[in-house]
């Protein structure tokens, strides 16, 4: 299979979409200034995304193996966005090649009795990954900044001492997320934060076609009219979140998300540089065992078939 597409772009060209879309915690952070129109300026159309998505994918295929095989790291993806960002879509188009048996995903929704007598973080913990695994994480610990923070009232459901909802308490709660995700790389995991940033007329465009096509609508949720009301507090909630978690051991990218191609291939070379950052070669086997595969073997092939 050819390496490039017909406009000349190759695999090594998609290499700025590992970097480009990254937020850089020394700067301040303004979620206006990200386009979700952008396109790095590769010129690529929708047939040719395909293309470099397949690559893409062989490519973290290996990589997955690596991690899994030598099983002294880990990696947690974190996707958050709007409703109809696509979220569903990334984890499907992304992981589709990867071996199953060494990637899972989590999709948190509204906690329950049992977790709201815990910590908000409690489960969280409980699906970090194992060394070896990719976990994804459908939404995740920044639930907890995002919804609770534009419904202040659900702060009431969680049994917490003191004042909720202050400025001091939100504080205190992008503490508690950068020590969690600090203490998770410093235990070898690769922490990698996408937030999938559509435009408000993108969302009106998704959603219009999940009412239209009838064989959609299975997608739509009474919360997505809801929701959609407060999109300027949202873009608030997510601007705030970021500019306050985005660290070297736990970046945050910023993807453009109109054309859901194109957000797929940030994700996936975003995924395929922090893996090759590990360099990991196949694990070494002991001599004498390898000695004993091969006289196993010598064996097998003196068997009549």
């Amino acid at each position: 299979m050819s390496t490039q597409t017909k406009n000349s772009v190759t695999v090594d060209d998609l290499g700025i979409l590992a970097t480009r879309y990254r937020v850089d915690d020394s700067k301040p952070f303004h979620l206006k200034d990200w386009d979700p129109d952008d396109d790095a300026a590769l010129g690529l159309r929708k047939k040719d995304g395909k293309v470099l998505l397949k690559l893409a994918k062989e490519r973290l295929a290996v990589l997955q193996e690596l991690l899994y095989a030598n099983g002294t790291a880990s990696m947690l993806i974190v996707l958050q966005g709007m409703d109809a960002a696509g979220k569903d879509g990334t984890i499907k188009h992304v992981m589709s090649g990867v071996n199953p048996a060494g990637v899972s995903v989590t999709s948190f929704k509204q906690p329950g009795a049992q977790e709201l007598v815990h910590g908000f973080l409690w489960r969280i913990h409980i699906a970090a990954p194992a060394a070896g695994r990719i976990v994804i994480f459908n939404r995740s610990q920044y639930e907890d900044v995002l919804v609770t923070r534009v419904h202040t009232d659900l702060l009431e459901r969680e049994h917490l001492p003191g004042e909720i909802g202050t400025p001091a308490f939100w504080e205190g709660r992008f503490d508690d997320i950068r020590h969690f995700e600090h203490y998770l790389a410093r235990q070898g995991t690769l922490v990698l934060k996408f937030c999938l940033n559509i435009s408000r007329n993108e969302q009106r465009k998704r959603l219009l076609s999940r009412l239209d096509i009838k064989d959609k609508r299975w997608k739509f949720s009474s919360s997505d009219v809801k929701e959609r009301q407060f999109w300027d507090q949202y873009q608030t909630a997510y601007e705030e979140a970021i500019a306050h978690t985005s660290r070297d051991y736990a970046p945050w990218f910023v993807v453009p998300a109109n054309h859901k191609w194109f957000a797929r291939l940030v994700v996936i070379e975003t995924i395929i540089k922090a893996l090759k950052s590990l360099k990991q070669q196949p694990p070494k086997i002991d001599p004498d065992f390898m000695k004993s595969l091969d006289d196993y073997r010598e064996e097998l092939s003196k068997e009549q078939g």
